[in-house]
C-alpha cells in the first residue's frame, strides 16, 4: 500500500521547492520583508498603496530620481505575485486605487485588520556574483500591513492582570483622560469583585470602556491605548475574550482571596479573559507575524498632536516607544537572515508632508526628531541603519506664493477633509522645539487635513514627495 498518493507527493514536491527557492532567495539576499507601522491616521495604507504603484508604473509620471536602480538605468519592472501566506487577507490595493481614481477621489480605507502583498522586482545586477552569473535578478518585497494600536498590547505580554490594571489606572486618574473617566471609574468602585459573575455587566462594562478608549483616540487624540483590539477588533469582534476592564482597586482586595478566585467571581473572570487576551490573542500575533521582518518603517501623524496638544504630542512620543519595545533590531548576517533575521535598517517618516510649505519641512523633520529620540538613543547600541525623512505618499496639494500686506508668502492649495472645499492659505509654522504645557499657543495648532485634489489615474504614478529616498534606503542595497 502506497504511502502517499500522486497528487500528494506533487503537493509535497511543490511545498519544498517553494522553501528551499524562499531559503535561496534569502540566501542570496533577494528578498526583503518590510514590516509597515504607525497609529491610526498615519497613513499606512496610503503608502503602502503608493510604493506599490510606483514600483508598477515606473517611468510614467514622477520619476524616482533618488532610488539608484531607476537612475542608472538598471530597472526593469515589477508585478505583484503570489504572497508567501495564503491564509493572511490580501492587502486591497485595487481598492485603494479606486478610491484614489474616482470621480470624487478619496483616501483609501484605513488599516483594520493584517493584510499583506508580495511584489516581484525585476533588474540588472551591477555588483557581486549575480553580475557574472545572470543578466537579470529577482527580488521579492513581502509588505504586512496591520494596526499600529495591535503592537500597543505586545508589552502586556510582560504583565499579569494586576500589573495591567495599575498601568491602567494610572492613565485612566491623569489629565486629560481623567475627565472622561469619571463616570466609568465610579462605576468600577460600585463592582463587587468577589461576586458572582455576571455576564451582563461585564458586557456592559467593557463596552463602556470601549468607547472611552475610542474617545481617548479620537477625541482628545491620545496614542496610548489598550487594549488596542478594543477599538480594532479585526475578526475578534463581539468574542467575550474582549470583554473585559482593568480593575483598580487592588489595594482594597484580600488578595489571599484574590489569588484563588475563580471564573465564577467578577474579578476571577475579569483575570481571566485578560490572560487568555494575552496569550491567545497577543502572544499569537507576536510569534506569527514578527519573526521575519527584515525592514521597518514607522510613519508618524505629528501634525495632528500639534493641534490636539502637548498631553497628546508626550503621548504619541510613548506609543512609539512601546512600539519600538516590540520589535527586534540587530545587524543582519547571512546566517541571521537565514535562520533569524532581525531589523537592520529602520526609517521613521513624518507623514503629510503636503499639508505644510516646502520651507517647513525641515521643521517638521526637527519635530520628528523630538519624538523618536527616545526610542533611537536606546537603538544607538544596536548595529543597525536608522534615517528621518518628512514625506507624503500621495501628494495632495501645490505649493504656491501669495502676497499679504505687502510680503510674498508660501502657501498651499488644497481641498479639505472635513467640507471638500478647495481652499489656499498659508498653514502656519510648524515649531521646531516642541513648547512645554505652559508655553503652548494660545490659540494652539490648526494644521489643516486635505484630501485627493484630483483622481489619480491607475496606469501613472501617484505624485509624491520623497517616496524615492524611502525606496532607496529600505531597499536600494538589495537591488544592486
Amino acid at each position: 500500500m502506497a504511502l502517499f498518493s500522486g497528487k500528494s507527493v506533487k503537493k509535497i514536491t511543490r511545498k519544498l521547492g517553494d522553501s528551499a527557492n524562499e531559503l535561496f532567495n534569502r540566501s542570496l539576499d533577494k528578498h526583503v520583508s518590510l514590516a509597515v507601522t504607525g497609529l491610526s491616521q498615519s497613513g499606512k495604507t496610503a503608502f503602502i498603496t503608493s510604493v506599490v504603484n510606483q514600483l508598477i508604473n515606473e517611468g510614467s509620471g514622477q520619476p524616482l530620481a533618488f532610488f539608484d536602480v531607476v537612475h542608472q538605468g538598471r530597472f526593469i519592472g515589477a508585478k505583484r505575485v503570489r504572497q508567501k501566506h495564503l491564509h493572511i487577507p490580501r492587502f486591497d490595493y485595487e481598492a485603494a486605487m479606486a478610491n484614489l481614481s474616482s470621480e470624487e477621489p478619496m483616501w483609501p480605507d484605513a488599516t483594520r485588520s493584517i493584510s499583506e502583498l508580495r511584489l516581484a522586482m525585476r533588474y540588472y545586477p551591477n555588483e557581486g556574483m549575480l553580475k557574472y552569473a545572470t543578466d537579470m535578478a529577482t527580488v521579492y518585497l513581502d509588505i504586512t500591513d496591520y494596526p499600529g494600536e495591535w503592537l500597543l498590547d505586545l508589552p502586556m505580554l510582560e504583565l499579569d492582570f494586576q500589573q495591567w490594571s495599575e498601568q491602567m489606572k494610572e492613565l485612566l486618574f491623569a489629565e486629560p483622560r481623567y475627565q472622561l473617566s469619571q463616570e466609568f471609574l465610579q462605576k468600577l468602585e460600585q463592582l463587587d469583585p468577589f461576586a458572582p459573575v455576571d455576564e451582563k455587566v461585564l458586557a456592559a462594562l467593557s463596552a463602556e470602556y470601549t468607547q472611552l478608549l475610542h474617545k481617548f483616540r479620537y477625541q482628545l487624540g491620545m496614542s496610548v491605548i489598550q487594549p488596542g483590539r478594543f477599538i480594532l477588533p479585526g475578526e475578534h469582534e463581539g468574542a467575550p475574550i474582549l470583554q473585559f476592564v482593568p480593575f483598580v482597586h487592588f489595594e482594597q482586595l484580600d488578595m489571599a482571596k484574590y489569588r484563588s478566585a475563580d471564573q465564577d467571581s467578577m474579578i476571577g473572570m475579569l483575570r481571566a479573559r485578560y490572560l487568555e487576551y494575552r496569550e491567545r490573542i497577543v502572544r499569537r500575533f507576536y510569534k506569527k507575524h514578527f519573526a521575519r521582518f527584515d525592514r521597518q518603517i514607522i510613519l508618524i501623524d505629528t501634525l495632528t498632536p500639534l493641534n490636539n496638544g502637548s498631553d497628546a504630542f508626550n503621548d504619541l512620543q510613548h506609543a512609539i516607544s512601546l512600539i519600538m519595545e516590540s520589535f527586534s533590531y540587530g545587524q543582519s548576517s547571512l546566517l541571521s537572515r537565514l535562520f533569524s533575521p532581525k531589523i537592520d535598517k529602520l526609517m521613521f517618516a513624518a507623514t503629510k508632508a503636503d499639508h505644510i510649505t516646502a520651507d517647513q519641512h525641515s521643521r517638521l523633520l526637527s519635530l520628528l526628531e523630538q519624538v523618536v529620540h527616545k526610542a533611537k538613543k536606546t537603538l544607538s547600541f544596536d548595529a543597525i541603519k536608522m534615517k528621518s525623512l518628512a514625506i507624503a505618499s500621495v501628494k495632495t496639494t501645490e505649493q504656491g506664493k501669495s502676497e499679504y500686506q505687502g510680503q510674498q508668502l508660501s502657501v498651499v492649495k488644497g481641498k479639505r477633509a472635513d467640507t471638500g472645499q478647495v481652499i489656499t492659505l498659508y498653514p502656519g509654522a510648524v515649531p521646531t522645539k516642541l513648547p512645554d504645557a505652559n508655553n503652548w499657543p494660545d490659540k494652539g495648532f490648526n494644521f489643516i487635513a486635505f484630501k485627493p485634489i484630483t483622481a489619480a489615474d491607475e496606469h501613472i504614478a501617484l505624485a509624491h514627495i520623497r517616496l524615492d529616498q524611502v525606496l532607496q534606503f529600505l531597499l536600494g542595497d538589495k537591488l544592486k
